[in-house]
């Protein structure tokens, strides 16, 4: 499946989740696709707590690391309420973090002027993370 055809149900499964799970309202859902070609989606925890709350798309990643998957590519949508628009959110520097588990080559979904669906190597989004001060070799045990 070509990249454009996974960004695409990527998008759609977020859609889906968040008409299902939260009919009126805000609602966000993340998605990650795996290098075996399965998603996995997720929303966050509401709790009274802001602290505990997690990026919604971290029980996704979450999921393709129990099922020992390399995560290819993800998507973090959201909407203000029912009536708004869908807008991508670029990863947070946490889930830059979680994600640089599957190297700098995973594709994530970002913010853009136009709204439109667009995906970058994570690499380009950290263009300087400070795992370059380390050989590579040395960070493949927490990549295995």
């Amino acid at each position: 499946m070509r990249d454009f055809d996974v960004e695409k149900e990527m998008y759609r499964l977020a859609v889906e989740l968040i008409e299902r799970r939260y009919p009126v309202g805000w609602g966000g859902a993340g998605v990650v696709h795996t290098a075996n070609g399965h998603y996995f989606t997720s929303v966050s925890i509401d709790t009274a707590n802001a602290s505990a709350v997690l990026c919604v798309e971290t029980g996704a990643m979450l999921e393709a690391h129990k099922y020992n998957e390399r995560v290819t590519h993800c998507l973090c949508l959201v909407r203000d309420d029912e009536n708004a628009p869908y807008k991508v959110l670029s990863p947070c520097g946490i889930c830059q973090e979680r994600l640089r588990y599957w190297g700098e080559d995973v594709q994530v979904a970002v913010t853009t002027n136009d709204h439109a669906l667009q995906f970058v190597p994570l690499g380009e989004l950290q263009p300087y993370h400070w795992t370059k001060a380390y050989p590579s070799d040395t960070l493949e045990q927490f990549t295995e």
